[in-house]
């Protein structure tokens, strides 16, 4: 019986290096592999950084797992998204965005033409990477973690922004700093300017005249988020999208 059930782990496992070209994914927080995408049944082993890298069967999250293989080719099982990075595959990386070496931001950015720099405060705390961008990933509860849970998953600042996370899609994960590693959990932030009532002196003329009206899809959505991509100078100097000129809900790629 386990010789037939290795021979069908290892027939899954060539058909997925043949599919997704081969994707790794890495630990980076201790993680349960389970034999479904859920926790209802006990996990098959606990993995670590330290272990050697999984093989991504399906590019498609499953309620927020990913279908994986072991190193060893002779367990599959799935892994929650946010304690793994998905390297991005040979197939993809022609698709990546590749960030310039930055210019400080003003109100008069072009950005994506739809004049919401006007609206970012204290701009040249921004450094511009790309003027509009748009990028694909799964929108990640940013207040998991915090005392006042938000539900919509976005932090609600002072500022008036949201300070939401975009778990990104493997062709993108160039965009990931060791910034957002540390201290966004491996997210790319996305900030929506004057969503929420800003309570933050500096920051009251900016949004003057102004309320953004953008709904946030729930979390777990795969969304399409387009904007500005900006590098925080500030903090641990994590990659943004800032400000975020639409948010798009659209199927798993």
């Amino acid at each position: 019986m386990r010789g037939r059930t290795l021979g069908l782990v290892a027939a899954v496992l060539a058909g997925a290096l043949g599919t997704v070209s081969a994707q790794t994914v890495t630990v980076v927080h201790n993680v349960n592999l389970r034999p479904d995408p859920s926790s209802e049944y006990p996990p098959i082993r606990l993995l670590t950084p330290s272990d050697a890298p999984l093989t991504l069967l399906d590019p498609n999250l499953e309620s927020g797992y990913y279908h994986v293989a072991l190193a060893t080719g002779d367990t599959t099982g799935y892994v929650w998204s946010r304690y793994v990075r998905v390297a991005a595959s040979p197939a993809t990386s022609a698709t990546t965005i590749q960030p310039g070496p930055g210019v400080p931001g003003s109100a008069r950015m072009v950005g994506c033409g739809d004049g919401l720099w006007k609206h970012v405060y204290h701009p040249s705390r921004l450094l511009v990477l790309q003027d509009c961008v748009t990028v694909t990933g799964t929108l990640v509860d940013a207040t998991a973690h915090q005392a006042h849970h938000q539900a919509d998953g976005a932090r609600h600042e002072k500022d008036g922004d949201t300070h939401g996370w975009l778990q990104v899609d493997p062709q993108f994960a160039n965009l990931i700093n060791p910034g957002n590693t540390s201290d966004e959990e491996g997210n790319l932030v996305f900030e929506i300017v004057c969503h929420y009532t800003v309570t933050q002196t500096d920051a009251v003329a900016a949004c003057a005249g102004f309320a953004d009206q953008t709904t946030i899809p729930p979390v777990g959505s795969h969304v399409a988020i387009t904007g500005t991509l900006v590098r925080e100078k500030n903090h641990k100097q994590w990659n943004e999208i800032h400000p975020v000129s639409r948010v798009r809900r659209e199927p798993p790629s």
